[in-house]
């Protein structure tokens, strides 16, 4: 029996299996055997995770990549060139893009790639159409574009995230709050911080010895589902943010686009007219997570035309310094700040200080 063959034979008897307390444990050991399959499938023996290929490997530019998921025809590649200005190829009929087409967006002084992927189909984790290629490459993105035609039944909204889920995305989620450590002998331990409604005993053990760890120490700081724990101890998931952009509201009435504003991430546009284009773009840099510093040369005015883009989550002083050059930190005695990060204008602070976004910064260095 091939893999995929023994994948839809679990999610068979997971379909036909009853949810509850005494059908968990069976259920945890399927859901523990499907994700050891679906490993081995999308990495097979032997091969690479599939985004080599020719055509699908994009070198990464600017502060952040975003990544364009989606049925085939519903305006993926027309809103690409309209963001970006990037040729790619736009048509009436589907499968117009066949690799990777990227460019560059310019918002508030940061270049964003964008990566136009292939249109892909239901069943693109379990390999159909060249669905492995096109997931593996949305899988090194910082945000993904989950583009649906408002038309179309928003059931492709789960069909897509079903794939990206198979595939190790979890999208607009954060890891699991759980430490899982193995260990060589002593058996296996587990403390929980919070009442866990989803685990036992059994549970946890009989997951454990399906991927044969027979001694380790586990936390659990959240309500943790059995999914949540696999997830730890395949360690491969990427948590990544996601935009549902709603493509070709220009064909629907305002009725129906009162509900479409009801849907959670996501952001109504017409692609072709270039409507609400201000709004995506807004709740882009929020997904982000992105920071502007401004740079102030020693008695000069603060230069806010080129801002020093971070992520967030490192947007230290450090990092500033880093990403102006490498050998600045060697000659580094403090710095000046002006902006929401500090008490008082300016302060002067050290590498470890958080900068916050629009805060002006001047470096001082040691005297020779």
């Amino acid at each position: 029996m091939s893999v995929v063959e023994k994948i839809k034979e679990i999610e068979a008897e997971m379909a036909r299996t009853q949810k509850n307390k005494a059908t968990a444990f069976h259920l945890g050991i399927l859901k523990a055997k499907l994700a050891k399959l679906r490993r081995e499938l999308l990495t097979p023996k032997g091969g690479s995770g599939g985004a080599s290929e020719v055509g699908f490997d994009v070198a990464k530019t600017g502060v952040a990549r975003i990544g364009f998921v989606g049925f085939p025809s519903v305006g993926k590649s027309t809103l690409m060139s309209k963001l970006t200005g990037t040729f790619s190829a736009v048509a009436e009929y589907e499968f117009t893009t066949l690799t990777t087409v990227p460019g560059v967006l310019q918002y508030k002084g940061a270049r964003i790639q964008m990566l136009d992927l292939p249109g892909i189909i239901e069943g693109a984790k379990d390999g159909k159409g060249r669905g492995r290629q096109v997931i593996a490459v949305a899988r090194t993105c910082s945000l993904i574009y989950i583009v649906l035609d408002v038309l179309k039944p928003l059931t492709h909204k789960r069909i897509i995230e079903r794939e990206l889920e198979g595939f190790g995305i979890r999208l607009n989620s954060a890891p699991p709050n759980i430490t899982f450590k193995k260990k060589d002998k002593g058996g296996v331990s587990y403390t929980n911080t919070v009442p866990l409604t989803h685990l036992d005993a059994e549970s946890i053990k009989a997951i454990l010895n399906e991927y044969r760890i027979h001694n380790a120490d586990i936390t659990f700081r959240c309500d943790a589902t059995a999914d949540d724990f696999i997830d730890v101890i395949e360690g491969n998931r990427v948590y990544i943010p996601a935009v549902y952009v709603l493509n070709k509201i220009d064909q629907i009435t305002i009725e129906e686009l009162d509900l479409v504003y009801k849907i959670p991430h996501a952001v109504p546009i017409s692609g072709h007219h270039e409507w609400n284009f201000d709004d995506l773009l807004e709740m882009t840099w929020t997904y982000l997570d992105l920071v502007r510093i401004y740079t102030k040369p020693r008695g000069q005015l603060p230069d806010y035309t080129q801002p020093v883009v971070l992520r967030k989550q490192k947007s230290t002083v450090a990092d500033f310094c880093n990403s102006i050059h490498k050998g600045i930190i060697a000659q580094f005695k403090c710095a000046l700040v002006w902006g929401s990060s500090v008490k008082h204008n300016p302060q002067k602070v050290g590498l470890d200080h958080q900068l916050a976004d629009e805060d002006v910064v001047q470096i001082v260095k040691k005297i020779n």
